[in-house]
């Protein structure tokens, strides 16, 4: 198998909001919120849902993957009920290995609520319901053995069992590629998504943002000298201003594709990854592999939700 990914299993309800929608609720634009059940049915009871996919980050990624032709697996765990059903239907509509044995939990299946604004822009409320509680025990590592790249999510990363759940599955990979996910992730756990980055990833995937955050850079020359100095892969969106890959001392940058008809971001930074993985697994150059996630990026915010058709 080509790649692995372990990520939240979530399921995503797509509603169109105006702005104050946000500011009455205490939500910050376009990031992430971690709420509880009643927080999240609360938010839900006064909108229209647009839509209802399987998602996830890492999930949308490899779907991603997998319309691209690759042989692709994903660990996430639900419950077995009705959401986790549909949640398991979806992955295997695409294509996807789905390599957990859903069962009956205490906790229900995971829900992430994306809020569109009229600028396109998605800020997400999430109950991480089962999707949270992975632990070790849900990770058969007869599988990350024999992938040849293991894509995790610093959305999933937490203290307690999704820690030991991550630390299983990067022992025995052969390369690990991660995500950072959001800023709200790296500034809550910035000690432990650096030295993951400095010392346990192959591939860092991450928004300017979220990499001057994580090492307390002033600008994006900081990162570079960063990146050069601990001798990994690291991809960082710019938006507008394209993608820049640092590889040791080579530095690769990618312009942004223009004059296009957005939609909806959600998805730009999974099927961004998605694309820059294809490349890479397939022996294309780090700029062709950039240029393909440009180019998945590119296609997936003309449309609503994170999946293309």
């Amino acid at each position: 198998m080509k790649i692995i990914g372990i990520g939240n299993a979530i399921v995503d309800v797509i509603c169109k909001v105006n702005e104050d929608f946000l500011s009455n609720n205490k939500l910050t634009k376009s990031t992430m919120k971690l709420v509880n059940e009643s927080e999240f049915k609360k938010l839900l009871s006064s909108l229209k849902i647009e839509n209802t996919v399987s998602g996830g980050s890492v999930a949308n990624s490899i779907v991603g993957l997998s319309q691209l032709g690759n042989e692709v697996g994903f660990i996430g765990k639900i419950n077995d009920d009705e959401l986790g059903a549909k949640y398991e239907e979806g992955l295997k509509k695409e294509n996807v290995q789905y390599l957990y044995s859903k069962k009956k939990e205490k906790i229900p299946t995971g829900t992430c609520l994306i809020l569109i604004t009229p600028d396109s822009e998605r800020t997400m409320a999430t109950f991480l319901g089962t999707a949270g509680k992975i632990s070790e025990n849900d990770i058969d590592i007869s599988f990350i053995k024999k992938s040849e790249i293991l894509f995790l999510e610093g959305y999933l990363w937490d203290e307690g069992e999704p820690k030991k759940a991550f630390e299983k599955a990067i022992k025995d990979s052969n390369k690990v590629a991660m995500s950072l996910s959001d800023l709200f992730c790296v500034e809550r756990h910035k000690p432990h998504f650096l030295d993951l980055v400095k010392n346990k990833l192959d591939i860092t995937f991450a928004n300017e943002q979220e990499i001057i955050s994580l090492i307390n850079a002033k600008n994006i020359n900081d990162v570079i000298d960063f990146s050069k100095n601990i001798k990994r892969i690291i991809i960082i969106t710019r938006g507008e201003k394209g993608a820049l890959a640092i590889k040791g001392d080579e530095i690769t940058e990618c312009n942004a594709i223009k004059n296009l008809k957005i939609k909806d971001l959600t998805g730009a930074g999974d099927l961004f990854a998605a694309g820059f993985l294809h490349g890479f697994i397939n022996n294309k150059s780090i700029k062709e592999s950039l240029d393909i996630g440009t180019k998945m990026s590119a296609k997936v915010i003309q449309i609503i939700g994170a999946r293309l058709k």
